[in-house]
């Protein structure tokens, strides 16, 4: 066990800049994971010896919860914890190893907290029986790896992911009857640009669409700064409604109108879509800002109709600005899905996104492409501060805002 400089806070924190508190937090949530692995190791040393034998207490968690002034719960999940991060004794004295060695010595090091350590600790736990211990170790260390940049859904989400891989058997759906189809559905245009939708689903339409919004539109995962999703379940749905209908008309598949597939048509005047500032329209109606303009440029199947100082066409979806299908798959290949650390949503549900902007002459090659989920591309081409490039081995890397990382050490999905 070592023993920690206690850090100070300034005297006047209202004059620290931006990074300073940054740094701030980071360095002391570092020190106090620390102290809390090294807690751990006291629980695990007063359970090798016996709480009986050393306090006259019936077991660890009791008297943890009346030293520590929390609850039997509470106390009874850290010990818990502490176990099976730490090595211990048997009753004979043998060595009794820890369950989760390659965390424990990550949480010892003040990388990882209880966010973490849980969830990883409940995927090793329905690893099969039968996997190797070679096997095992791995998966470990992958979450461990995953986990020193990652939060807890984001594990979750990885760890099921290597379940799957070491246990693929499941068991097959079953083919039912089919009932004749009776849906009716109806989209009307208000005079203020939006669109009113309502209708009436069969059972099948109905399970179906509910599937869909309660798998497309889960909540987000909390990000780096704790923030929680805020959107409402309708919003939540509308988004997935959104990403369904965008999927179906980007799909190599979908059905063609007069030779061509759907499409969307959005006019902007050049200079506007260079700026970002002012306003475009779509098909010829309703209005949207610069911005959201140049985001939907980076879509493969909305047509730009780019406007000079006298409203003539200057490029009409030039063919230099569409991600073929050769490249699309290279992209689906190269980045697994979205490319936005942390982020699970697979390359289906993504579009492709030009780093250096279309409408300021980016190119249409991978070097200058990267997927992202319709919620991160926003993300991208806001005002979040976070940057995307090209690394040198030809992967997307992300540069976070300064105070998130006052280093801005360049980030990667590793999911």
């Amino acid at each position: 066990m070592s023993s920690q400089r206690i850090l100070e806070p300034p005297q006047e924190l209202w004059r620290a800049g931006a990074r300073e508190l940054a740094h701030g937090v980071v360095e002391r949530m570092s020190l106090a994971r620390q102290a809390l692995a090294e807690v751990g190791q006291f629980l695990v040393e007063i359970e090798s010896r016996g709480p009986m034998e050393l306090f006259g207490h019936g077991s660890t968690a009791g008297w943890f919860a009346e030293t520590a002034r929390i609850s039997p719960k509470e106390a009874g999940v850290t010990v818990t914890r502490a176990v099976a991060l730490n090595e211990g004794r048997n009753l004979d004295g043998t060595p009794a190893p820890a369950f989760a060695p390659i965390a424990g010595a990550a949480a010892a090091e003040g990388d990882l907290g209880h966010q973490q350590l849980d969830p990883i600790l409940a995927v090793l736990r329905k690893i099969p029986a039968e996997a190797s211990e070679e096997d095992r170790s791995r998966a470990e260390q992958i979450l461990v790896n995953l986990a020193r940049s990652a939060g807890p859904q984001t594990i979750l989400n990885a760890g099921a992911e290597l379940l799957a891989h070491m246990d693929p058997d499941g068991n097959e759906p079953k083919d039912e009857d089919l009932k004749p189809p009776s849906r009716e559905v109806y989209l009307r245009k208000r005079d203020d640009g939006w669109w009113r939708l309502n209708g009436l689903l069969d059972p099948e339409f109905g399970a179906r669409a509910n599937a869909l919004f309660e798998t497309w539109g889960q909540r987000r995962p909390v990000d780096e700064d704790g923030n929680r999703d805020p959107r409402t379940p309708g919003e939540r749905h509308g988004d997935a409604l959104f990403d369904a209908i965008h999927y179906a008309m980007t799909n190599d598949k979908a059905p063609t109108l007069s030779g061509d597939r759907t499409t969307v048509v959005v006019t902007i005047p050049l200079d506007t879509l260079t700026s970002g500032l002012g306003m475009a329209c779509v098909d010829e109606v309703t209005q949207i800002t610069a911005r959201h303009a140049r985001l939907l440029a980076c879509d493969a199947k909305i047509i730009p109709a780019v406007l000079g100082s006298e409203s003539e066409p200057l490029d009409i979806g030039r063919a230099a600005r569409t991600v073929t299908p050769a490249q699309r798959r290279a992209l689906n290949l190269r980045d697994h899905g979205c490319a936005f650390p942390g982020c699970h949503r697979r390359p289906k549900h993504c579009e492709a996104h030009h780093i250096l902007p279309w409408g300021e002459l980016g190119d249409t090659d991978l070097n200058n492409l990267c997927l992202l989920c319709r919620y991160h591309h926003m993300v991208i081409h806001g005002q979040s501060g976070w940057k995307v490039h090209i690394a040198t081995d030809g992967r997307p890397e992300f540069i976070p805002p300064q105070y998130l990382d006052p280093l801005q050490t360049p980030r990667r999905n590793n999911h």
